[in-house]
């Protein structure tokens, strides 16, 4: 598990950086002042919150008889989907109703923060 959290938090920044890429470079155009700062915060989001993830796996092997880390590490992978997501799709589509899950994001965030700190007791 710590091995497929580790891949799957590099695949996430990965995925933080193109979509940061395509919104300053394609959406630029397209997107309205206040949808294309929307996407900026969501790619930001995911982009720091990936690199949680990814210092979630390496303090779960320094810590490895605490599972905090690990389930800090996939809430915040799961917080990168919900939130960032929800921003994403809100930016593009303009779809309102999107902003109401994006807390749920957000909460996943702090929970996975709490569970980092957690692993370091």
């Amino acid at each position: 598990m710590l091995r497929v959290l580790l891949i799957a938090g590099g695949l996430s920044g990965a995925i933080a950086v193109a979509t940061g890429a395509f919104g300053a470079h394609a959406l630029e155009a397209r997107l309205s002042a206040e949808r294309l700062a929307t996407w900026d915060l969501a790619s930001r989001y995911h982009l720091v919150h990936s690199l949680a993830a990814i210092v979630a796996a390496v303090v779960a092997v320094q810590w490895p008889d605490s599972p905090w880390a690990l389930r800090g590490g996939w809430s915040l992978l799961a917080g990168c989907l919900v939130f960032s997501g929800s921003l994403y799709l809100l930016a593009l589509t303009d779809q309102r109703w999107l902003g109401a899950v994006t807390p749920i994001g957000g909460l996943l965030f702090i929970g996975g923060w709490l569970m980092l700190a957690l692993a370091g007791r």
